[in-house]
């Protein structure tokens, strides 16, 4: 495996040095299969919006075909291999049909994956989650109502209450503020994402992000990221330090190098791991289909912080009418 791991990471660099002086199309695939993936991209980026604004219709106003719409549907496969652990693959069909006319400022929000179901911080912090972890019966149903505030210049809350789809019916409710400062005459910015939910088969959850940053260059960003959340279902509290630079190589590659920390417990904190990782994201055809490449080395608690490496492959379509070019 560790012979992949090198071809891999040579992979990765021979790939930046080269797009990094060429003039790159907007496709790596070869003619043959673009003709197929245009066709087929386009009639379900096309079935999803149509479907999205006509229930939004039914539910909104006469502005529904003219309205913003961020519905989409998300097809990935993914490899993931832990050093002790071994390799595993999964398969994920994500959504989200957002209805934005249903009321001026009520929402009609169906999705799957909601953020309460994606995992510890330490999964959250790797993008690794795997096939136990993950929840496949967590598509929610619900109502948001928005705040029309600008969060440059105060708070901007979401409350928003609903039903997990599933049997036994999960109804929940949930809060959402966030704020967005400018430090200063200077580059830097912070911002705060602070949510409290309830669901009635897991009990309550909190989470406070707290996100500084500031633009290097035209194509690198540095950020400085503090999460704390808690779970009645674990009764654990749980709480990760992330420092990270986002580097843009050109229009269709980035990478993203971060170091991690991640931590446990109120009443007798420690550390549970900290790892390195490395990310690189490509957008191989016209902003639909992206491939990542995330090595990753830790250091665990579970393991005495023996150096362990992992690594993921993944690769995502998107379906949506209008293509959004979405490196992380």
């Amino acid at each position: 495996m560790h012979k992949i791991l090198t071809f891999c990471w040579l992979g990765i660099m021979t790939t930046v040095a080269a797009s990094a002086y060429a003039e790159e199309a907007d496709s790596d695939l070869p003619a043959w299969a673009e003709e197929r993936v245009e066709p087929f991209r386009e009639s379900v980026g096309n079935w999803v919006d149509n479907t999205s604004r006509r229930i939004d219709g039914f539910f909104g106003t006469d502005d529904h075909m003219q309205t913003k719409n961020e519905s989409y549907l998300r097809f990935g496969q993914e490899i993931d291999w832990m050093e002790g652990d071994g390799t595993r693959g999964d398969t994920s069909l994500r959504y989200r049909i957002d209805l934005p006319t249903s009321e001026e400022r009520l929402r009609l929000v169906i999705e799957s994956d909601p953020e309460e179901s994606q995992g510890t911080l330490e999964e959250q912090g790797s993008g690794r989650l795997t096939n136990d972890q993950r929840d496949r019966r967590s598509s929610t149903l619900g109502l948001d109502w928005l705040e029309s505030r600008d969060k440059r210049e105060n708070w901007s809350n979401r409350v928003g209450a609903g039903i997990r789809l599933r049997l036994p019916l999960d109804p929940y409710v949930r809060f959402t503020s966030e704020r967005l400062w400018q430090l200063g005459e200077g580059p830097w910015q912070l911002e705060s994402n602070n949510r409290v939910s309830w669901f009635n088969n897991e009990g309550y959850s909190a989470r406070t992000r707290w996100d500084i940053g500031r633009q290097l260059s035209e194509r690198r960003h540095l950020r400085f990221i503090s999460t704390v959340q808690w779970r009645e279902e674990e009764d654990k509290l749980e709480y990760s330090e992330i420092a990270e630079i986002n580097h843009r190589i050109n229009r269709r590659s980035a990478l993203r190098y971060s170091a991690i920390a991640i931590g446990e417990s109120a009443s007798n904190p420690r550390m549970t791991n900290y790892y390195l990782q490395t990310r690189y994201r490509r957008d191989i055809h016209k902003g639909i289909l992206f491939a990542d490449v995330i090595p990753e080395l830790h250091f665990q608690r579970d393991v005495s912080y023996d150096p362990r490496w992992a690594m993921t492959l993944r690769l995502e379509m998107y379906f949506q009418r209008k293509i959004s070019r979405d490196y992380f």
